[in-house]
């Protein structure tokens, strides 16, 4: 399989990726969890994602569709499509899954993985995670990774006028 196979390999739908997750639980790896836009990728998305990986054995990315993120961003976003930036997330190695959802929150996709691990920024707490209750529920933790100051997509392309 060359290269390109690979990474678009990573990038699964629903019934593909409940297919990898029972493999996964069977080999008893630990799931983490998280998502967002990740409109244009940078060094603080790499940053939080590498250490969003090193909780476990698979990351799982939830990645906001083009109208969800037109929902929550405004009409002006995304800056890429969704089949672009699903292919820029993918290529990460430390990237074992993504998966794109149209809804304004994972919180279904959430309920329907059962990560170990879900993981936002330290801009939200802990109980302020879409999905807390669900993964707490069960035993999983909630975890918030700290940004990297001046790394955002907002204050990049702001900062570029």
């Amino acid at each position: 399989m060359n290269k390109l196979d690979v990474i678009k390999s990573k990038i699964v739908g629903l019934e593909d990726l409940n297919k990898r997750l029972t493999l996964w639980h069977f080999k008893g790896l630990k799931i983490i969890f998280t998502n967002g836009c990740f409109d244009i990728l940078h060094k603080g998305h790499v940053e939080y994602l590498a250490k969003a990986a090193n909780l476990g054995d698979i990351l799982i990315v939830g990645l906001n569709t083009d109208s969800s993120v037109r929902n929550i961003k405004g009409p002006d976003r995304p800056y890429q499509d969704e089949d672009s930036r699903a292919v820029v997330m993918a290529s990460l190695h430390f990237v074992d899954a993504v998966i794109l959802f149209a809804e304004d929150t994972p919180h279904n996709l959430i309920q329907q993985i059962k990560p170990d691990f879900l993981v936002k920024g330290s801009d939200y707490k802990p109980e302020e995670v879409v999905g807390a209750d669900i993964v707490t529920s069960y035993g999983g933790e909630v975890v918030t990774i700290d940004l990297v100051k001046g790394y955002s997509t907002t204050f990049i392309l702001e900062n570029k006028k």
